[in-house]
């Protein structure tokens, strides 16, 4: 056994139990996949046999927030897949010398190199964030692989050649923290203060929801990823034009500079007091990127953690795609 496999292991057993219980009675268990850059850890839940759906946290959390999604899917015979990102929780990078890049091609590529290993061909994804942002990526550069989507937050593809216009001044002060990331204080502060400041973002971006101290410990073990700064790091710098991308994702970041639209059956979903910006009123402009687009809901008494505060209204969005013959 390899030194990096012999890593791994020993971080699933320090997080727990392979197989984990969850309340509402659908059991998850622990595996682990090689891909071409990662060392993917995911919980299946399910059936094995079924249609796959993979679900996509986002930042600052982990597997856990989808923790109320994923029974009503399993028990309906799906095969449910949520894979830990890269730099959270025991996901890892095998080799030393491979780039510690959060761009969103790469968290995009990661999401197709899980299904390739799996051998999972056409697949249904949900994700918000950064997960919202991986599973807009990849619809968008593989359509043929996404048979429907979930996405929190709406259109989240971003260019990354071309300066952003300023928002408005409310809005700017709501990104601080990405301001912050961008200098040199911003990762000594997040290396040093990772489950503090961590847990103050969940309460800024999802004010009206009062999680736990437990809820936050069960998730904030995966903030311990030694590549956890690193990753978050390069996310926040590389989308403001203060950190290279990798060289291999060139060709994809042109693309995705386009906005090139989603063309798989997607609901929108955006929760109504979000933190970080309230959803922004219907527009075509925001339709007009999606070419199947089955339902946009604004989604009262939840904010930036949708899947965490309002488990059913996503657990219902993923039964509208895959329950009937859309797909």
């Amino acid at each position: 056994m390899n030194s990096s496999r012999r890593t791994f292991l020993k971080a699933i057993a320090g997080g727990g139990a392979l197989a984990l219980t969850r309340r509402a009675s659908a059991q998850a268990v622990l595996k682990s996949v090689r891909t071409p850059v990662l060392e993917i850890a995911y919980e299946e839940s399910g059936n094995p046999q079924g249609f796959p759906i993979i679900l996509l946290h986002g930042f600052p959390d982990d597997v856990r927030a989808w923790d109320g999604v994923v029974p009503t899917p399993a028990a309906r015979g799906n095969r449910v897949l949520v894979p830990y990102l890269r730099g959270f929780g025991p996901t890892r990078f095998p080799e030393a010398k491979a780039p510690r890049t959060g761009e969103q091609a790469a968290i995009g590529q990661d999401l197709i190199d899980l299904a390739d290993t799996l051998h999972v061909d056409k697949f249904a994804v949900a994700g918000f964030d950064w997960g919202g942002r991986a599973a807009s990526v990849a619809a968008a550069l593989h359509p043929e692989r996404i048979r429907g989507a979930v996405i929190v937050g709406g259109y989240l593809i971003q260019d990354v050649f071309a300066p952003p216009a300023p928002l408005a001044p409310e809005i700017e002060r709501a990104y601080w923290y990405q301001w912050y990331f961008n200098t040199e204080r911003g990762r000594a502060g997040l290396k040093a203060n990772r489950r503090e400041l961590c847990r103050l973002l969940w309460r800024l971006w999802s004010p009206g929801t009062r999680f736990t101290d437990e809820q936050y410990s069960r998730t904030a073990k995966s903030f311990d990823n030694p590549d956890f700064v690193d990753v978050v790091i390069h996310s926040y710098r590389h989308r403001h034009g203060n950190a290279p991308g990798e060289p291999r994702f060139e060709a994809d970041e042109r693309k995705l500079a386009q906005h090139p639209k989603i063309s798989a059956p997607t609901i929108i979903l955006h929760g109504a007091d979000d933190g970080i910006q309230k959803p922004p009123a219907d527009s075509p402009s925001e339709r007009a990127m999606f070419t199947n687009l089955v339902d946009r809901r604004v989604i009262a008494g939840a904010g930036h953690f949708l899947p965490r505060e309002k488990a059913d209204a996503v657990s219902t969005a993923i039964d509208n795609l895959i329950g009937g013959d859309r797909l």
